[in-house]
């Protein structure tokens, strides 16, 4: 497993080794020991899973408040995404920055979300799997957001999306 920084401070992405042979592949997707050594704190709390139906699916951008944000591991397990943090720390230098990945089966990389950062995806194909491991437990009265297309971000996103939740596209404009 490869662990790479990104230019948002505690942002990683994490490149995922197989070991094939003809009944298909193996591979350890998280190490606790790798990933301390590699800076990142992740105990895993719970996992959840995402299915997408159609090519176009906008998730977030959410993150948990405090008392208890949530660092998390995304990867896309089926299909393929456009995988986004932006960095909500005020005291960080990368303050309302965002980096942007692509996450799909076939490439087998993850993206390590840390506490502080927004997180969303859009799918970039139909039948999409993304799989989280997170290192809270989710509190609905934590859940926030920040709209997508959100001017203060910028996010470059590949494709227009086509499903949007109500909630997802309701979010307020960003203010700290």
């Amino acid at each position: 497993m490869r662990i790479d920084k990104t230019p948002i401070g505690g942002v990683r992405t994490v490149d995922i080794d197989s070991h094939g042979d003809d009944r298909g592949f193996f591979a350890r997707t998280y190490c606790r020991r790798e990933f301390e050594a590699a800076g990142i704190d992740l105990t895993v709390a719970q996992t959840n899973l995402s299915v997408n139906k159609r090519r176009g699916t906008l998730r977030g951008l959410h993150f948990q408040g405090v008392p208890r944000p949530d660092p998390k591991l995304v990867q896309c397990v089926r299909g393929a995404i456009f995988d986004v943090a932006v960095d909500l720390r005020p005291a960080s230098p990368t303050f309302r920055d965002w980096f942007g990945v692509e996450l799909s089966a076939q490439n087998r990389r993850a993206l390590f979300v840390p506490p502080g950062c927004a997180h969303g995806f859009l799918s970039l194909r139909d039948d999409t799997e993304v799989l989280y491991l997170m290192g809270e437990y989710y509190e609905p009265a934590l859940a926030q957001g920040v709209r997508w297309d959100d001017p203060a971000f910028a996010i470059a996103w590949p494709i227009a999306p086509a499903v949007i939740a109500p909630r997802d596209r309701d979010y307020p404009d960003f203010s700290f």
